[in-house]
């Protein structure tokens, strides 16, 4: 998607700005003051994706959301800097250049999973790690033969020319992209939806999930796992049909610092379904002293 061109009816557009921090060119949206929060994406997704949350945390707080390496409006740079360890670095690096401290990490999904790396690279203004937040985190390997063979066949996909193309030209119609959001247990409106179908329709955007996809590998982050001690809190929907609550729960019961609260109702989107719940917790979480 192209910068300018196609952010003029995107959320929160007049929050967006274009950074270069080797090897990508940022679409970040920035808003608000006080301790800064850091909003990072799931795979596949866009900084659309807190478009209601935004808003409601730069009320209280300095809200920096990002659009991960070519996906949405972040041109890649470097196809070889899309694993979790390489996106971790970079974000790192663009949150070093741009004057960043975050007092909490936000992420969604794959974000998440991000977002608990990133806490051993960065040091809040307190000098601390930041605490966690992972939406519906998706901090599970491929199971059994899929986790073998998914890695490699996305792999393939990602380096096979016009393959996003035809990802994207077969699954961009509104009837596929709701049906596909249905599947994850969560009901978007006609206009979320319609904000998933234009990222579906690009081919810049799918091929950079693909190339995410085949790189991703969490097996360090899930060993390391118990030496994380950032606080975290998890948010699970109890209709996430993407990410089962329980991958949060066996991630929290090896963390020293971790719990999980539930919400009734709610599938993988939980956060664009209920942005005013969800930013109730993580408020309610940021408010704690450490210990408690």
């Amino acid at each position: 998607m192209r910068f300018g061109a196609d952010t003029s009816d995107w959320p929160n557009a007049d929050l967006s700005r274009e950074v270069f921090c080797p090897p990508h060119r940022w679409h970040v949206q920035e808003s608000g003051e006080g301790d800064t929060l850091l909003l990072l994406h799931g795979a596949g997704g866009s900084t659309h994706s807190f478009r209601d949350l935004i808003p409601i945390l730069a009320k209280s707080h300095h809200v920096v959301a990002l659009d991960l390496p070519g996906q949405g409006f972040t041109r890649l740079g470097a196809r070889h800097r899309c694993g979790l360890e390489e996106m971790t670095q970079d974000i790192a690096s663009l949150c070093a250049q741009q004057g960043w401290h975050p007092g909490a990490i936000i992420g969604h999904s794959a974000g998440a999973a991000i977002a608990l790396n990133l806490s051993q690279y960065l040091l809040s203004p307190r000098g601390q790690s930041p605490r966690v937040i992972g939406i519906n985190a998706a901090l599970d390997n491929f199971k059994g033969l899929a986790g073998l063979l998914f890695p490699a066949i996305a792999k393939v996909l990602a380096s096979v020319p016009f393959t996003a193309s035809l990802f994207s030209s077969a699954s961009a119609t509104k009837r596929r992209i709701a049906a596909l959001i249905r599947g994850t247990g969560s009901h978007l409106d006609d206009h979320g939806i319609e904000l998933y179908r234009r990222l579906v329709a690009d081919r810049d955007h799918v091929d950079a999930t693909l190339v995410m996809m085949a790189h991703w590998s969490l097996d360090d982050l899930l060993g390391r796992l118990p030496r994380i001690t950032a606080p975290t809190l998890f948010i699970v929907g109890d209709k996430d049909s993407a990410v089962p609550p329980d991958v949060s729960r066996r991630a929290a019961t090896k963390m020293p610092a971790a719990r999980v609260i539930s919400l009734p109702g709610l599938g993988h989107l939980a956060h664009e379904e209920a942005p005013d719940a969800v930013a109730k917790e993580i408020l309610e979480f940021l408010k704690l002293r450490s210990g408690d």
